[in-house]
């Protein structure tokens, strides 16, 4: 999953990016400075995206978990109508306050001496057009990776930023439209990913299904408490790059505003490998909080922390050998370029320790710690950098502003540390001490039982291993020997009608639970969809002596729950 979301994650930030490189190439210093100073906007809207976006990923990760397929549709329907209603409310607002927003973000007055001013807005009423599609991009995606559906996903990705390209070149080359022609290919870019990416949702197999009556207030306001901590984060992020602005502004003027927006640009693209391993921790965390899944989650705490370290690193290193080239893609002013150049060495610095940050306040934030999450928000990404950068400054002046990114994280960091310490009673640096769960959660280890099977040779130990299992925990041999026979019937069916001729890759989790006395059987496989449910309905009025292995294994249960996501079927039997 991370390779698709990091893709995902870098949706909003390629276009931003391109714009950049193009106004500070081809339009100069002063454009540079108005795209910097309109930033704050880009990054409201961005907040309010990942706000729903979030909330989708935690909200659908618990209907899913449980089979509540309407409860789903009812998220989809309201985070779609949420989408437009906000994304208009949004434009009619920038639209006809764009004069005293450019003077509040801190590009002066409007008048003849003070070009920046203009510059500004006509960047911000090119932007504004494609303000919808700018959202639905970020809500979109999460829908799409639960679906399985990343190919399409990346495609859309692609497109857009090629798209970009060719328009803003366009407005460069031939109409001349300045900074609103690059915010109007900026919108451009966003209605083409939009289009290809809501193709999936009209088509057949789609998973989920829009419906007036789905569209509740009490579902926005469940959607909300659970992005509310990603709106923080954001928000935190405005306000910093506000902070940063003005405080950079009273160190060097322009240049210096100049220099932060090609850094923040590229920082950005660079954020988006540890947020798209923190992605992945939201989603995943949330689907098998809900489940319970105690053993997994603290598998996930210890797998993020390494792909977070490792990425992190590897681009850190790519950026500080190749600082002085990725800075000359946005402006040809030597005083620009060196500023930037050296900034951005420093401000890459910090990547690692925000990669960890990022992951572990993902990770709370899906195992319902939401206080947790936003105070890290807060910290991370407005209070210890901004303060670490004011402090350095006196002392260091713009290399302190650009070290106040590490100080900030690594502060972060260490309160987490601390927080972890005191929650657990003592000091440990173990992923069983960072996930925080809390006492008495989830099963026992001896309590459950885990097995992967790969091929046709594994079913039948994998059969016996669960059989010993159940006689190991109390259950009669009658039972054990059913469920074990279960196992082996779902296990051969999958092997047979879903792994198909090219069986790389396909895998089938079998986990047995003992919860309250009464097994638990979950079958999951990344195969082709199918609800085992949903096909014996379909052919009641067959001979019912076929199919025989899966009307035996239904008539056994009490309660049987198929959904579908990550593209990946999970079936969960009470027996």
């Amino acid at each position: 999953m991370i390779i698709t979301q990091i893709i995902s994650a870098m949706t909003v930030m390629i276009c931003m990016l391109i714009d950049n490189i193009m106004i500070g190439r081809f339009l100069g210093v002063d454009s540079m400075s108005a795209y910097g100073f309109a930033s704050p906007v880009l990054l409201v809207f961005a907040a309010i995206g990942s706000m729903l976006s979030a909330g989708i990923q935690v909200m659908c990760g618990k209907t899913m978990g449980t089979g509540d397929s309407k409860g789903t549709n009812k998220c989809f329907s309201t985070s779609v109508a949420a989408t437009i209603i906000i994304s208009m409310v949004g434009l009619l607002a920038v639209v006809l306050f764009s004069s005293p927003l450019c003077t509040l973000l801190g590009a002066g007055e409007n008048s003849p001496d003070n070009p920046v001013f203009k510059l500004t807005k006509d960047y911000l009423r090119g932007f504004i057009i494609g303000a919808p599609a700018f959202m639905f991009a970020q809500v979109m995606v999460p829908y799409m990776q639960m679906s399985g559906s990343r190919t399409r996903l990346i495609v859309a990705v692609v497109v857009m930023t090629v798209g970009d390209v060719a328009f803003d070149c366009i407005n460069v080359f031939l109409l001349k439209w300045g900074t609103f022609g690059m915010g109007l290919a900026s919108s451009l870019s966003y209605y083409i990913a939009l289009m290809i990416g809501v193709g999936y949702f009209f088509k057949d197999d789609c998973i989920f299904s829009f419906k007036k009556k789905y569209v509740q207030m009490k579902v926005f306001i469940e959607l909300l408490k659970f992005g509310i901590p990603t709106l923080v984060n954001q928000l935190s992020l405005v306000l910093l790059t506000y902070t940063l602005n003005t405080l950079l502004n009273s160190i060097e003027g322009h240049l210096a505003v100049a220099s932060y927006t090609a850094i923040t640009a590229t920082g950005n693209i660079c954020y988006s490998f540890s947020s798209g391993v923190a992605s992945v921790a939201l989603m995943l965390s949330s689907m098998l909080y809900i489940d319970e899944d105690k053993a997994s989650l603290n598998k996930l705490v210890h797998i993020m922390v390494i792909y977070a370290t490792v990425i992190c690193l590897a681009v850190t290193a790519v950026v500080i050998l190749l600082a002085k080239p990725m800075i000359a893609l946005f402006s040809e002013d030597p005083h620009v370029r060196e500023i930037a150049s050296k900034g951005m060495r420093l401000f890459v610095l910090s990547l690692v320790p925000c990669a960890l940050n990022t992951s572990f306040k993902n990770y709370y934030q899906g195992i319902d710690r939401v206080s947790l999450t936003q105070s890290i928000s807060v910290m991370q990404n407005f209070a210890l950098t901004a303060l670490s950068a004011f402090v350095l400054s006196r002392f260091m002046g713009l290399d302190g502003v650009w070290l106040g990114f590490l100080c900030g994280e690594v502060l972060t960091l260490i309160i987490i540390t601390i927080i972890v310490a005191v929650k657990n009673g003592k000091f440990s640096l173990t992923s069983e001490a960072f996930a925080m769960l809390p006492k008495g959660y989830g099963a026992a280890a001896e309590d459950h039982c885990e097995m992967t099977i790969v091929s046709q040779e594994e079913i039948v130990p994998s059969s016996k291993k669960a059989e010993e299992f159940c006689l190991s925990r109390g259950l009669s041999p009658r039972i054990s020997k059913l469920i074990a026979l279960s196992t082996e019937e779902l296990a051969y069916n999958i092997v047979e009608y879903g792994f198909g001729k090219d069986k790389s890759g396909k895998m089938i989790e079998v986990r047995i639970i003992m919860k309250d006395g009464s097994p638990i059987l979950r079958i999951r496989d990344n195969c082709t969809n199918f609800d085992p449910m949903d096909y014996l309905k379909m052919h009641s009025e067959d001979d019912p002596t076929a199919h025989i292995g899966l009307r035996m294994i239904m008539k056994l249960v009490k309660e049987a729950i198929y959904f579908n996501s990550l593209g990946l079927n999970d079936l969960t039997l009470v027996l």
